[in-house]
């Protein structure tokens, strides 16, 4: 009975004493989907396609709404032509008509089906530029992830070459080593020293440009809580290629203008049938009130909207051809994504097959060699920039293959869009 206060007070302790500054930093780690969640909720331009989705949408209350009546009323007073004795007294007289026009169904209906068709290519617009700016957010992070690494390696260099340094000006001052090998190093070091801090620079623009696509809604001092290293997951070649051409948002935008395109022929033809407007006048005056109804119609006779039909139905072909082409061009995107990946997964597998461990184990056996004085310090600094190049070489590789993925989801509009509120 005595155990579980004991126990609830070392839980109460450890809470009250954890780190605010651990915690802040677990706040600022952000994963490869909150980063995107947070740009995708706080970037201006997404909320501008939304407005316009919002905007289409009312288009299409617009577009339903019926035609509103027409009330004309007048009313004067009458003016005798004669004398009292044979007009009798004078009075007002009073008209009131309504006309109420009648709208073709088949001209409605083409309208509403084209509003419709808007909104679809507003979505699909929304769409495009969601998925844009999820891509540009998962390679700018991968970016940064890419640039720390860099600026890692440099830094490590430059540590090596510092040690190499102080060695080399121990010697010097007992005389074991010409002078000129301290200048070599020297030289070797600031050149080490320059390339350390322009990684670190192109680092902090990397982080500034994530900061830029979030519109300032993350943490200055933000953390990515993704490696260069992580899993490229994909669907099968076969299920892509029929997959991207269907659902890529600029493919979905034109098909939706183009049904749009289509309801406009429809609506320009239907508008060639009399419109006809029905009528009613109700007047009164001093001896009689008169009720009349009747129509009027609107012929086209002389004028049958050739010129609007056929600009419909060549802004429709327009549509079709930048349809089919643009059909083509998402395909061979998508082909181009896909060998780029494929090659930077390959280059991936030849740095990490062994080509990394045997530049290193060339860095380390010249290291000893030329502290035993077995070999100069020319074959040393050469097998470290040997090391450094194939490093930076393999991380281009993973940068590269993370910006394939990258390119392959946007043009399949693959994001998290669960996250994203309508």
């Amino acid at each position: 009975m005595q155990i579980f206060p004991f126990w609830y007070l070392l839980l109460g302790l450890s809470i009250a004493f954890l780190s605010p500054s651990v915690l802040a930093q677990q706040k600022n780690k952000l994963t490869i989907d909150e980063l995107q969640r947070v740009g995708l909720e706080a970037n201006g331009l997404v909320q501008a396609a939304r407005s316009q989705v919002n905007m289409s949408k009312a288009g299409v209350i617009a577009a339903s709404a019926f035609l509103n009546p027409e009330v004309t009323v007048t009313a004067g007073p009458d003016s005798n032509r004669y004398s009292l004795a044979i007009t009798g007294p004078t009075s007002m007289q009073r008209a009131v008509t309504v006309n109420q026009p009648i709208e073709n169904p088949f001209m409605r209906s083409a309208r509403i089906n084209a509003s419709e068709a808007i909104v679809d290519a507003s979505r699909a617009s929304f769409d495009q530029v969601r998925a844009d700016l999820a891509a540009q957010l998962r390679v700018r992070a991968y970016e940064l992830l890419f640039r720390l690494e860099q600026a890692a390696l440099e830094e490590g260099i430059y540590d090596l070459l510092e040690d190499v340094r102080r060695r080399i000006a121990h010697n010097v001052e007992r005389g074991e080593a010409a002078r000129f090998e301290l200048i070599r190093a020297d030289t070797e070091l600031q050149s080490a020293d320059n390339r350390k801090q322009a990684a670190q620079l192109t680092a902090q623009r990397a982080r500034v440009m994530l900061l830029q696509l979030t519109a300032g809604a993350i943490p200055i001092d933000f953390e990515i809580n993704a490696t260069l290293k992580d899993p490229v997951n994909l669907p099968p070649l076969e299920t892509l290629r029929q997959q991207v051409p269907a659902v890529n948002p600029d493919v979905v935008r034109l098909q939706a203008e183009q049904e749009r395109a289509n309801n406009r022929i429809s609506q320009e033809r239907a508008s060639v049938l009399p419109q006809i407007n029905v009528l009613y006048t109700n007047y009164q005056d001093a001896q009689f009130t008169s009720n009349t109804a009747g129509m009027s119609v609107r012929i086209p006779l002389w004028y049958r909207r050739r010129g609007e039909i056929d600009t419909a139905i060549h802004d429709s072909a327009r549509i079709r051809e930048t349809l089919e082409f643009r059909r083509y061009e998402v395909s061979q995107l998508f082909e181009s994504a896909w060998q780029a990946l494929q090659i930077a997964q390959r280059r991936v597998d030849m740095f990490e097959g062994g080509l990394i461990k045997e530049a290193e184990n060339a860095v380390q056996v010249a290291q000893a060699a030329y502290r035993f004085g077995e070999r100069g310090l020319i074959e040393f600094l050469d097998s470290q920039r040997i090391l450094r190049g194939i490093l930076g070489d393999s991380l281009q590789a993973r940068f590269d293959l993370q910006s394939s993925a990258a390119e392959i989801d946007r043009l399949r509009a693959h994001y998290p869009k669960e996250l994203i509120p309508e």
